[in-house]
């Protein structure tokens, strides 16, 4: 790990994972599904991998599309038939997800420090428009920026290349905050400094190259940038 925390003047933060809690999904399909836990690791891990393959097949949909399929997909493997509202219905709580502990008042650390705060996301606009109000953060962010604008999705370099467009900022001279290690090692190929936010002490990639920087909180991170 080489984290320059000299060089950083922008930060970019994931959502999903990262600011807002996509576990809590679990509480919307109770209602619906007994074995919980197996179809939403699956909902979440499909629908990240149908955003990756669609960047080398040239599908591209909104996440929101891709999430609503692979809930489809996860339902139907377990041989669940749920009404077209009722999927609607389940989908829909990607707009009310919780904000982790450390969010609003570590992002406020940042931003307090003199750090200018965006979110980098896979997800389209109405969507990072409503966790930004439900998570009651848009007083510590400066802009969200999405997939969406480029039709392209993480880890593909071009996602954050046009962060740096949208930031006025150099790639080198940004830091990119995430939970999923994808995004990570995606931010440090495209040239950024890549922290990875690992709040339950989890394993990194052993096939990849360590993160510049490894924090369990937005608390840790600011701590890392003081001077």
């Amino acid at each position: 790990m080489s984290f320059d925390s000299t060089s950083v003047d922008t930060i970019t933060v994931d959502s999903y994972g990262t600011l807002v809690d996509p576990d809590a999904v679990e509480t919307a399909l109770e209602a619906h599904v007994d074995a919980v836990r197996p179809i939403s690791a699956l909902w979440r891990s499909r629908s990240i991998m149908y955003t990756m393959v669609s960047n080398f097949v040239d599908e591209y949909q909104t996440f929101y599309e891709m999430n609503r399929d692979a809930l489809r997909f996860a339902l139907e493997s377990r041989g669940i038939e749920l009404s077209s509202e009722t999927v609607e219905e389940v989908l829909s709580a990607y707009h009310d997800l919780d904000p982790f502990d450390d969010v609003r008042d570590g992002l406020e650390t940042l931003t307090d420090a003199g750090y200018d705060v965006y979110v980098l996301s896979n997800g389209n606009p109405a969507m990072l428009e409503s966790m930004v109000e439900s998570a009651q953060i848009g007083h510590v962010i400066s802009d969200t920026i999405s997939a969406d604008e480029i039709r392209t999705f993480k880890p593909d370099a071009d996602i954050y290349r046009h962060a740096a467009d949208r930031t006025g900022t150099a790639l080198e001279s940004m830091a990119h905050v995430a939970g999923p290690t994808f995004d990570v090692r995606g931010a440090m190929h495209a040239g950024m400094q890549g922290v990875w936010i690992n709040r339950d002490d989890g394993p990194w990639d052993p096939s990849a190259t360590e993160p510049d920087l490894i924090v369990e909180t937005f608390f840790d991170l600011t701590d890392e940038l003081a001077p």
